[in-house]
């Protein structure tokens, strides 16, 4: 694969209990296209994934939510699984790190229960997004424009409902935090030679 997303910093920031395809299919696809990924947890050491609802692999954190800076970093994935995304949307810490990355338009890439966090940060009012369908109604009562399909653009962010969606999800997260890459070069140039 090209390495599109080369010198490109995304964060994943995860709890235990996500759903472990959706965090390791979206980072493969991401460092395959060269970026350098940042995997973020509320707690330091290891977070456990699982697969549906067995526990399954234990991953190394790189950093604590206390030590990330969001304008660090170029791109934001966050992995579903219900008890992660629980967990993470009433983290004052993980919402205002959502928060960061909305005010100031940059990509994120949000799958299955995961946009959870987006409807505790207040980011999902006036939004096209999907999700797992169990929390379309959570969406709604955040204002948000809630649909039924396997992956949603809008503007700065990519949603998807499950894992069977990756294959849609990771070429468009791909695209979305390439694209963001190249404006930002484009930017410099026009900076450079303005």
């Amino acid at each position: 694969m090209q390495h599109k997303l080369e010198g490109t910093r995304i964060a994943i920031i995860v709890s235990d209990d996500f759903e472990q395809a959706e965090f390791t299919e979206p980072k493969k696809a991401l460092e395959q296209a060269g970026a350098t990924v940042t995997v973020i947890s509320p707690k330091a050491g290891q977070v456990t994934g699982m697969n549906h609802d067995t526990k399954a692999d234990s991953f190394p954190v790189d950093m604590t939510l206390d030590q990330a800076n969001p304008n660090d970093f170029d791109g934001l994935m966050l992995p579903g699984g219900a008890l992660n995304a629980d967990f993470l949307r009433m983290n004052p810490k993980a919402q205002e790190f959502v928060k960061r990355f909305d005010q100031t338009e940059r990509p994120m890439a949000v799958i299955c229960h995961a946009p959870w966090l987006l409807v505790s940060s207040g980011c999902a009012k006036g939004r096209t997004l999907t999700s797992y369908h169990t929390i379309q109604d959570d969406i709604r009562n955040a204002g948000g424009n809630w649909v039924d399909k396997e992956m949603v653009r809008d503007h700065n962010l990519v949603t998807s409902r499950s894992p069977k969606d990756l294959p849609a999800f990771n070429s468009a997260m791909v695209s979305l935090f390439a694209e963001y890459k190249n404006q930002k070069a484009q930017q410099r140039q026009g900076t450079i030679t303005a």
